[in-house]
């Protein structure tokens, strides 16, 4: 049996700083963290914590690959705001 998908300590703290700069925040688990609505752009975001274990999967890095769309990695909600904001590069 497939065992609940680990969440990042701060995904919540990510989450919320989003949320606060008027962002839409679906958690989507798969094949990344959060899809993300911000000033009429849609991105997708993996969160990593800022410390410990923080490579991607071998899924996420084939969806990586193919993904035409904006997709960050982020590790803290400064990195998000900032990805969503002024279209960071991952």
């Amino acid at each position: 049996m497939r065992r609940a998908a680990r969440v990042d300590d701060n995904q919540a703290a990510v989450v919320a700083a989003l949320r606060k700069i008027g962002a839409s925040v679906e958690i989507i688990g798969k094949p990344l963290d959060l899809l993300v609505y911000y000033r009429y752009e849609t991105s997708l975001i993996e969160v990593k914590n800022p410390a410990g274990r923080n490579k991607l999967t071998d899924a996420q890095l084939d969806f990586l690959a193919t993904w035409p769309g904006a997709l960050y990695v982020v590790r803290s909600p400064e990195d998000a705001i900032h990805a969503v904001t002024k279209g960071a590069k991952p």
